[in-house]
């Protein structure tokens, strides 16, 4: 009696599906520095989500407004 080994492969779709439904968040934070003079930051964060993930996850942490205030400009 062998050992039967299964290996799970996932096509394309189903990662690409599988990112917009839970959503991706990179943080990144570097700085570059010359004898101590700061030459260059950068401070980015990448959101990689489908339109419904990302207002899903806006409205919990309280990104999104409820009363939309339109400025008219004269």
């Amino acid at each position: 009696m062998g050992v039967k080994k299964e290996i799970h492969s996932a096509s394309l779709a189903e990662v690409l599906d599988r990112v917009l439904d839970k959503g991706i968040v990179i943080d990144l934070y570097a700085r570059v520095s010359l004898v101590g003079i700061e030459i260059l930051t950068v401070d980015s964060r990448i959101v990689i989500a489908s339109v419904e993930t990302w207002l899903r996850y806006a409205d919990a942490v309280g990104l999104t407004e409820k009363d939309h205030h339109h400025h008219k400009i004269a």
